[in-house]
């Protein structure tokens, strides 16, 4: 196959903007790039219609079974109110009537203006329909259940070893149904039964949003939503033998404690980069703290808005030591979940350990995103790579001094100091949470302004990186988490055919126009996945 008549945008400028190129593409990969216009004729002659060639987008954290599970579900984020909530639940139970669940995402109690408290089970009891009842916050890390889904959770012994800041109580004592992080994921994965037929629907559902956003490659956290890592492996397989798993999926693997390691590490025998040819083993995922608008980022200093609180680490150090030298051993990369400076100061600690091996199996930070000089200092020879999510800045940028302390307030979410402390990073979507688009995402990198162009001159603009930057993030960086930086992640000869067409050259508008650009066509191995054009190009 030959791709004629296009531009190439390569992050750090391989080609000249101005030229035209062709490109070979042979057995999915490209076999010889070449200026100018190919003369040759045939079915196997594409025209790229002057349109830019970039490399596919690679996200290397995001939740894509939860995505598209989300896609099926009760939509409850335009909702306002409590009463338009209830009524929105009610009209919705009859599509489900035959199901056990009524699952809800993306309310927003804390903005309603009918209640004065956010939403509890006693609550949910004026809804009526007698299912298990489960609402997810927009945010992604908390949620309210109904009271006869609260009794069956109090019948769980394991989850009595939850922590408890992360459970609701009221003034005597009862649970009141509302829960955070661990304990939402502990209801996700213990509670929720999901079939893989369902799993593989879901995910069908999921993979057109990925194709028409570019996303070749996706790194996806999503064991809590379907039981078993051995359910999740089969449900991606499942559809890669049935021939409808287009994009290649890195599947990392969440764990409660030690002994879930443990029984990972001897029941399943792959490790990470092992596989298929599209569905490989990713990490071991950590969740050591939460979130900062719940107040369960661990923090080394107070919260500003709340001075009795610094978060909270799930794991002592010695346990979070334990963990990672075991999935070293095991040739298991490991990507941890740490926000605050505490957890992020906590993660460093456990993967200075020899032990870890970290240079050698590219182990992972989500998040950071806060950090202070001397966590920058520690990590810029460790080894380690950040996991950033830009969208989330472009959402939160307003709230970050009622978070974080003032002294360190320049290092949120601090992308430049990041890649000049030479520490590698990514971005990514932690989609369904933040936004799918990797554009919104470099956009926001590039500006740190939300998509209202706010603040004026950027958030913190001394953190902004460049268009190149911001696009390794996608491609060269996250091929480095997979060992495929001299097969994946840029337009060049040798290299898989992951790619991208788009509307303009990245580097003809300017960088407050960066999210006018948009995806014409994606093509992974050579193979065109998704066009947006009806001219069959």
């Amino acid at each position: 196959m030959i791709l004629n008549n296009v531009k190439i945008y390569q992050p750090n400028g391989d080609f000249d903007k101005e030229e035209i190129y062709h490109l070979h593409i042979e057995n999915g990969y490209f076999s010889s790039i070449h200026k100018g216009i190919s003369n040759e004729e045939g079915n196997h002659v594409i025209d790229g219609k002057g349109r830019t060639v970039v490399p596919g987008f690679t996200d290397s954290h995001m939740h894509l079974l939860r995505f598209g599970m989300l896609k099926n579900e009760l939509d409850l984020t335009q909702v306002t109110s409590w009463t338009e909530m209830k009524k929105e639940v009610e009209a919705y139970y009859p599509e489900i009537e035959e199901a056990d669940w009524i699952f809800g995402k993306g309310f927003n109690d804390g903005a309603f203006t009918d209640i004065d408290h956010l939403l509890t089970a006693e609550d949910l009891d004026e809804i009526n329909v007698n299912k298990y009842m489960y609402f997810m916050h927009q945010d992604g890390h908390e949620c309210v259940i109904s009271k006869k889904l609260l009794k069956r959770l109090e019948e769980e012994e394991d989850f009595h070893k939850e922590p408890e800041v992360f459970k609701e109580r009221d003034d005597q004592g009862n649970l009141t149904g509302r829960f955070k992080d661990t304990a939402v994921h502990y209801i996700n994965h213990h509670l929720w039964e999901r079939s893989i037929e369902h799993a593989k629907e879901s995910l069908s559902v999921a993979l057109p949003y990925l194709l028409e956003n570019g996303i070749t490659t996706v790194h996806s956290d999503d064991r809590s939503f379907v039981g078993s890592y051995q359910s999740l492996w089969k449900t991606y397989t499942s559809l890669e033998e049935d021939g409808k798993l287009p994009i290649e999926a890195y599947l990392h693997h969440y764990i409660f404690d030690q002994k879930d390691l443990d029984e990972f590490i001897e029941n399943f025998h792959k490790r990470t980069g092992e596989g298929t040819d599209r569905v490989k083993v990713g990490a071991i995922k950590i969740f050591l703290d939460g979130t900062q608008r719940l107040h369960t980022a661990a923090m080394r200093q107070p919260y500003p808005d709340s001075p009795d609180t610094t978060g909270y680490l799930i794991y002592d150090q010695d346990q979070l030591n334990k963990m990672i030298q075991t999935a070293a051993s095991h040739g298991m990369q490991v990507a941890v979940h740490a926000l605050g400076d505490r957890a992020v100061q906590s993660a460093i600690t456990a993967f200075e350990q020899p032990e870890a091996r970290t240079k050698k199996l590219r182990h992972r930070i989500i998040h950071a995103q806060t950090l202070a000089e001397d966590l920058l200092e520690r990590m810029e020879d460790l080894g380690v790579y950040i996991e950033t999510q830009p969208s989330f800045l472009m959402d939160e940028w307003n709230q970050k001094d009622q978070w974080t302390p003032k002294d360190i307030l320049p290092y949120c979410d601090a992308f430049g100091s990041m890649i000049n402390h030479n520490i590698p990073i990514t971005l990514s979507s932690d989609a369904p949470i933040g936004a799918l688009d990797p554009i919104v995402s470099i956009f926001g990198a590039v500006n740190r302004m939300d998509e209202n162009y706010q603040p004026s001159g950027g958030w913190m603009p001394s953190e902004k990186i460049t268009l190149d930057q911001a696009f390794s993030g996608f491609g060269t960086i996250p091929s480095e988490l997979e060992w495929n930086e001299g097969v994946k992640g840029r337009v060049s000869e040798g290299y898989q055919a992951d790619f991208v067409l788009l509307n303009h050259h990245p580097n003809d508008i300017s960088t407050e126009d960066i999210l006018q650009l948009h995806v014409q066509s994606t093509w992974i191995k050579g193979e065109k996945v998704y066009s947006k054009t009806t001219d069959g190009q």
